[in-house]
């Protein structure tokens, strides 16, 4: 798969103003990616609207998610030497 280099610097830029506007999200999110996710783990999702409406949904992490999961640390840690 062949990256656009201009659009991959346009979600770098993005990324880094979001991990900026949210920490505790982003703090969670490489807690979960540094080994607290384990095959057979849930994951649980709710939104809120802005009028009061709640959705959620979960889900079980099977081994190939684990297996992107994998990918994507190793895709991340590539592109940050």
């Amino acid at each position: 798969m062949q990256m656009n280099p201009v659009k991959l610097l346009q979600f770098k830029t993005a990324w880094d103003e979001f991990q900026r506007s949210h920490t505790k999200f982003t703090k969670f999110i490489k807690t979960i990616g540094q080994g607290a996710l384990s095959e057979g783990s849930i994951l649980e999702i709710k939104a809120t609207t802005a009028e009061g409406k709640s959705m959620d949904t979960n889900l079980k992490v099977t081994a190939q998610d684990m297996e992107l999961i994998r990918q994507i640390r190793e895709m991340l840690s590539e592109n940050e030497k």
